[in-house]
């Protein structure tokens, strides 16, 4: 059988991740890697889950083992409107706004499907969050990409792009504009207080819907929490994203969508045919843990271990690129990322094979881009890693700029 032939226009364009094909070294002996952004395992309360695992499992089998709702369990969706009052002062969050999903990447994928199609008009800011950019890309759709600067989006663009687009025709074709806006994946960085109002005065003057992904606030080493986007713009005008994938366990698989009730009910419809429901078993453990623990106290010390990793790869950062004209990087307040940004005359993705000589890896900023477009960018990961191998790898990751660069005749 010749397959081509057979392939929709997707299944033509569909290709594999690219950090899943470059961390396939990662593991090589020897290796630091500053590429993948998951938890450091020793920050998971895998002695109290597994005690909730074997009683729910027991007690509530008749739940946990047998198929689930779409929209997920009611024990977990209390908890969670009480984590939303707690994490972000919302207070106004009914059953029928939320609904779980088997992690965030399904929840993005969801959206996509009820929102996005040939047509449409979605912006996503550069650097775009892979993962994101991948759901969306299944629809086919139309890219704007507006720049990130130190403190966010750079809404002066925005707004711009958008008078343009506007005066085109094209308003009936915006769908949303999709941002991380606390300690951004890839570039680190945190929209301040007053883009974040801006952003909605301008979301609003055009009709536009903010995706709000937060995977990362609770995640805060130093300052004040903002403000969501959710809490000032409320559900008619965001719909907020999280999971407890960085703040708990990945493994659990649990996303959620938190939205206007006829948008969630829109999820749930295209959820129906993804996978009719996901596990009600891992929904049930996680909402006794959210009954019996604190979860902000248990990432006391996990929060504490990122901030040092991180002050140790800033450290090394300063130490050894502050002497490479051009090269820019921010020292984020959260998260688990830092964006290294070399003169714009690097190409990071050609690097790589540099690096992977040295054993040391990074995600190049090609990545995280919608067209593969060239990049000087590079994403850091500090999660992972001890301190003496970030300490190691910077050094590492140095010697590889530096050989590039005269390779290429840049230093």
């Amino acid at each position: 059988m010749e397959l081509e032939s057979k392939l929709s226009e997707l299944g033509k364009n569909l290709k594999s991740s690219l950090i899943r094909e470059l961390l396939k070294f990662a593991s090589l002996p020897g290796s630091i890697s500053f590429g993948g952004g998951v938890p450091d395992p020793d920050t998971f309360p895998r002695h109290e889950l597994a005690q909730i695992a074997q009683e729910v499992t027991e007690k509530e089998y008749k739940y946990t083992l047998q198929y689930n709702t779409t929209e997920g369990d009611d024990e977990l969706a209390q908890q969670m409107i009480k984590l939303l009052e707690r994490t972000y002062g919302i207070t106004d969050v009914s059953r029928d706004n939320i609904i779980f999903t088997t992690g965030s990447q399904q929840a993005l994928d969801l959206i996509a499907r009820i929102f996005l199609d040939k047509d449409s008009i979605c912006f996503v800011e550069y650097p775009v969050y892979l993962g994101a950019a991948s759901a969306f890309r299944m629809t086919l759709t139309q890219f704007e990409t507006i720049p990130l600067e130190d403190d966010g989006i750079n809404i002066d663009y925005f707004e711009k792009k958008l008078e343009e687009l506007d005066k085109e025709g094209k308003r009936k074709n915006f769908r949303f504009l999709y941002t991380v806006p606390n300690f951004h994946n890839p570039a680190g960085v945190t929209m301040s207080l007053e883009k974040r109002k801006r952003l909605i005065e301008v979301c609003n003057k055009y009709d536009i819907i903010i995706l709000e992904d937060d995977p990362y606030g609770a995640l805060r080493f130093e300052g004040e929490s903002l403000p969501s986007l959710y809490s000032l713009g409320g559900p008619e005008r965001v719909v907020l994203l999280n999971t407890f994938s960085k703040i708990l366990t990945p493994g659990m698989r649990i996303g959620v969508i938190i939205g206007r009730a006829d948008i969630v009910r829109k999820v749930n419809m295209a959820k129906q045919g993804a996978d009719l429901c996901s596990p009600g078993l891992n929904q049930r453990i996680v909402a006794r843990y959210l009954e019996r623990y604190d979860i902000f106290a248990h990432l006391k010390p996990a929060i504490e271990l990122y901030r040092k990793k991180k002050d140790t790869m800033i450290k090394a950062l300063e130490e050894n690129f502050s002497d490479i004209e051009g090269t820019h990087w921010v020292n984020p307040t959260g998260g688990l990322f830092i964006w290294l940004t070399l003169p714009e005359e690097f190409d990071t993705m050609e690097m790589f094979d540099m690096a992977k000589e040295k054993k040391i890896y990074y995600i190049p900023g090609e990545a995280f881009t919608i067209d593969d477009s060239k990049s000087s960018s590079m994403r850091l990961s500090f999660c992972l890693p001890s301190e003496e191998q970030i300490i190691e790898g910077v050094e590492r990751l140095k010697k590889v700029v530096v050989e590039y660069g005269k390779k290429k005749g840049l230093i």
